[in-house]
């Protein structure tokens, strides 16, 4: 910390109105550092799904396992754990524009339950699936299109644009199915790390501020284009984010968040035969004895809303530390699909300025090691 913070010992708080303080870790795009500035980000996110819902209903796993003659399944998901590690740079190029890249690690754990003729073969009453590695990558871009002061702006809008590189796996193989015949075919659209394609997305982003509270509004659209090569696209994204903050102390500030998020249904349906193996799993084909509503692509998308509570506490001059915890406050999903319960998040941030910043301070004593 030491290292990083010496040049810029000028800095000091969280009170910010157009660099990192006071912006939400949780949400791409977020503030706007210092013209001349590096950014680093780094987060990990625990979400936790469980209990099946259908347009609003709940469900239980009795009232779905079955055989598929009766219109049952033979396996269905009771819970699903997921972990996401984020590192993000980023620099900004001027007063105005900013860019930066996003990778992403998870890590899928989703808990089956077999039916009574699934238990008789396996001797198990269930199973669990994972997948686990390198999830796609986000290049982002924010230009400011408006601030009402140039320096330390009270009102400010920008257009987010992004793209997602298809860099996250989508051939995970269900290799922890307790049948042999099962390990060669590919997981569900669910437990795969991406999406298989390059997907745009476009925002506007509005941050507000009357120290010490402050406050912003971010919609983002993300669309899907084209199939992968698996034949099948995720369903396109919106996302509405409206926060508030208040600031207590020079270095600990308060944030409640309402998250939105609409997302549609998977078109088209994965193709296995790419594999060159026999056996592509059929929606609703009472010949398949790993018969299970994660096969449907139609059992995807549906409307979210989340609350978010966290706090953010600067331990350094340029480094911040954020924890959140959202819970949903509405679900509304096409399935039978797992519901969210809640979400933990805790973020690790760092700006660095460079000679070129105004924040940059020479110190002749210690120069920096960054060479910066």
């Amino acid at each position: 910390m030491h290292i990083f913070s010496v040049a810029a010992q000028a800095y000091v708080g969280l009170c910010c109105g157009k660099c990192g303080g006071n912006m939400p870790m949780n949400i791409p795009g977020g503030g706007v550092p210092e013209t001349k500035e590096f950014r680093i980000k780094l987060s990990t996110m625990f979400m936790s799904m469980k209990g099946l819902q259908d347009q609003g209903d709940n469900l239980t796993s009795r009232e779905l396992l079955g055989m598929p003659a009766a219109g049952k399944f033979m396996a269905v998901p009771t819970s699903m754990d997921m972990r996401m590690s984020n590192l993000t740079l980023g620099y900004s190029f001027s007063d105005d524009f900013f860019g930066g890249v996003m990778l992403m690690h998870k890590e899928n754990r989703m808990d089956m339950k077999f039916n009574a003729m699934m238990r008789g073969l396996t001797g198990q009453d269930g199973f669990t699936m994972e997948a686990t590695g390198v999830a796609d990558t986000m290049l982002m871009a924010k230009y400011r299109l408006f601030a009402d002061d140039p320096l330390i702006p009270t009102r400010q809008a920008s257009l987010f644009f992004g793209l997602s590189l298809p860099t996250g796996s989508i051939d995970k193989k269900n290799g922890d199915h307790p049948l042999a015949l099962r390990k060669t075919e590919l997981l569900p659209y669910g437990m795969q790390l991406g999406s298989g394609t390059f997907d745009p997305s476009l925002g506007i982003l509005y941050q507000g501020s009357s120290s010490p509270y402050w406050w912003g509004a971010n919609a983002v659209y993300t669309a899907r284009l084209y199939d992968n090569d698996r034949d099948y696209r995720l369903g396109n994204e919106l996302r509405i984010d409206l926060y508030g903050m208040y600031q207590f102390r020079h270095n600990l500030l308060g944030q409640f968040q309402l998250n939105g998020k609409y997302w549609g249904r998977i078109k088209g349906e994965m193709d296995e035969s790419k594999t060159g193996e026999s056996g592509h799993v059929i929606k609703n084909d009472p010949t398949s004895p790993f018969m299970t509503p994660l096969w449907d692509p139609d059992n995807y998308g549906g409307s979210k809303l989340m609350a978010t509570l966290g706090l953010q506490w600067q331990p350094a001059p340029l480094h911040i530390v954020d924890f959140n915890i959202g819970v949903p406050l509405y679900q509304h999903l096409n399935g039978p699909q797992l519901e969210e319960k809640y979400r933990v998040m805790l973020t690790w941030y760092m700006e660095i300025p460079t000679r070129g910043s105004i924040r940059y301070i020479k110190n002749t004593a210690k120069p920096s090691r960054l060479g910066f």
